[in-house]
């Protein structure tokens, strides 16, 4: 808004009290523009039209109580102020979708004991065989990309995800506890 639009819109506002229609609708469209971006500064997008509506409501209403003398910026501000207070304790009021008492919540016993498992296989690795494995695949990455992000040649690549599982497999099956 700037100092001219709201001298303009005073002026608009007092004009619609005399009864001068045009003045109060393109004063209703200046403002609506002015609101929508007033609201949406400080309330969800799906909130913003139902609060410019309700406040292009307001000034309907209440426009007898706006004094011609006194600046319009203020007034307008205190009226949408008001409206948007409205409408966060309405969003406060609102019944949002309760969650069950119990929610069901998988265990992730099983995924956290993996992960600490198959750490301690892999520093058993040589550094640059367990980064490839862990990059390719557990990661997901392209032996392309794990290769640029490593620095080692796409071949090298392949050659520590061979001997890094081969090693791998040897130190499961030499582990007393395994089947």
């Amino acid at each position: 808004m700037r100092v001219d639009d709201a001298d303009e819109w005073g002026a608009l506002m007092a004009a619609a009290q005399g009864g001068h229609g045009g003045a109060y609708r393109r004063l209703l469209g200046e403002l609506r523009e002015w609101l929508v971006r007033y609201f949406a500064r400080r309330l969800p997008q799906g909130s913003v039209d139902d609060a410019v509506q309700d406040t292009l409501i307001a000034i309907h209403e209440k426009r007898h109580t706006y004094d011609p003398a006194r600046p319009f910026r203020p007034w307008l501000a205190a009226v949408a102020r008001y409206k948007w207070i409205d409408r966060l304790r309405a969003m406060g009021r609102e019944r949002t979708e309760e969650l069950p008492e119990a929610i069901g919540v998988a265990s992730h016993e099983a995924a956290v004991t993996s992960a600490v498992v198959l750490g301690g296989l892999l520093d058993r690795l040589k550094p640059a065989q367990a980064e490839a494995i862990r990059l390719v695949k557990l990661q997901g990455f392209s032996v392309e990309e794990a290769s640029a992000r490593t620095g080692q040649s796409a071949s090298l690549i392949k050659v520590n995800i061979h001997r890094g599982l081969g090693r791998l497999a040897d130190v499961i099956r030499s582990a007393p506890d395994a089947e």
